[in-house]
């Protein structure tokens, strides 16, 4: 493991961040690059003040681009590719989000007549390996009727679901293990990876800033979106390590053969629970408190919600409508769906780092800084 290189996409967002903060600590690692789109002004500092002897290149450019990614993968080892865009509420158009998920990360195989983007820019770079941020909705759930306790990567689970994210990311996932084994520009082979984590909570989590900031407009009251899951959340610091564990495994010539071309799901040691508790728990310290109104029966919900995207369709010639929410974010706001991590535990000797009650103090201080903001936002205003 001499001298080497990693570039990170999708660098400034919440993942990608604490990518770049454990990859800076790593042993003979001579430069990391940071590609996003843009990166935010605090970002840059943060990159500025990070304490270490690796060269950090922060690169604005979009994943789109062939020209940026060729440019971003010469002389790179190994590449971690976080970017994508999320969505489960309908709100960014389909095409948006299937060409920076899957085209972003190409409709490759070893013998296409065209490669495309990042694992085209890999082969023609050299880049001997490659690992992908994937997501569990790649696997479901499906129904939030279906009942999937501690799924193991030897099951065979696969999401059903057309709805554009869930769909990109498993149509990404196999183009990127597909990969493996194809011959690099140097006669050199390429070899992949893919880590599948659960729901990935902490501090700087957009969704979490838009419960809590939505509770805070509210008298402090959580609303309800998903009181009938049984989930086992992640935290960010965790899911960063488990990046960092495959970066060095596909690296150790000992350990790579077991690795390249797998999946693994990431989870860690947070209790299994509903995602409306996750959210009171990381906050309750602060005032938030659940909803304790009546709630309509899930069945109901999800039959409304068929209704709504029904007159969504019918409307789309003349008007876009946006349904306040989709069956499909109903199921996977709602279902019993949980995972084991003893794969990655072996292949990888992933341990997390950070237990449930240092990722709840961490995610804690930063709510209580949200909280902080807006009572100073209120005071201006009553100025």
């Amino acid at each position: 493991m001499t001298g080497w290189s990693c570039l990170v996409t999708g660098a400034g967002g919440f993942l990608g961040k604490r990518i770049v903060q454990w990859l800076v600590q790593e042993k003979e690692l001579q430069e990391v690059r940071a590609l996003d789109k843009a990166f935010r002004p605090e970002t840059r500092e943060e990159f500025s003040k990070l304490q270490t002897k690796t060269k950090v290149t922060l690169l604005d450019g979009d994943i789109l681009d062939a020209q940026c990614l060729k440019r971003a993968c010469q002389g790179i080892s190994v590449v971690i590719h976080t970017a994508a865009v999320i969505d489960v509420s309908g709100a960014i158009p389909r095409q948006t989000i299937m060409d920076i998920n899957l085209k972003g990360r190409a409709a490759f195989g070893c013998h296409a007549s065209g490669t495309q983007h990042l694992l085209e820019a890999c082969v023609q770079a050299s880049v001997p390996i490659f690992i992908y941020t994937s997501s569990m909705e790649v696997a479901g759930p499906n129904s939030y009727k279906e009942i999937i306790q501690n799924a193991h990567e030897d099951e065979h689970h696969e999401s059903t679901w057309s709805t554009p994210y869930s769909y990109s990311k498993k149509l990404a996932e196999k183009a990127v293990l597909k990969a493996n084994g194809c011959m690099l520009r140097n006669g050199g082979t390429l070899h992949t990876c893919a880590l599948r984590p659960t729901y990935i909570y902490g501090e700087g989590s957009p969704f979490l800033y838009s419960v809590v900031n939505m509770a805070l407009k509210n008298n402090g009251i959580l609303k309800s979106t998903g009181k009938f899951s049984i989930a086992n959340p992640v935290y960010v610091g965790n899911v960063a390590w488990a990046h960092i564990l495959a970066s060095r495994a596909l690296r150790d010539p000992n350990k790579a053969p077991n690795i390249q071309g797998q999946f693994y799901y990431v989870s860690d040691d947070t209790p299994h629970q509903s995602y409306d508790n996750l959210n009171y728990n990381v906050s309750k310290e602060w005032g938030l408190c659940l909803d304790s109104g009546p709630s309509i029966p899930l069945s109901l919900m999800y039959w409304l919600a068929f209704l709504l995207e029904m007159v969504s369709f019918l409307l789309s010639p003349v008007y876009k409508y946006q349904p306040p929410f989709n069956r499909f974010f109903l199921t996977i706001s709602n279902s019993v769906f949980t995972v084991t991590y003893k794969k990655a535990q072996r292949d990888l000797g992933y341990e997390p780092p950070f237990s449930w009650e240092e990722a709840k103090q961490k995610t804690g201080q930063w709510i209580s800084s949200l909280v902080q903001q807006h009572k100073g936002t209120l005071k201006t205003k009553t100025q």
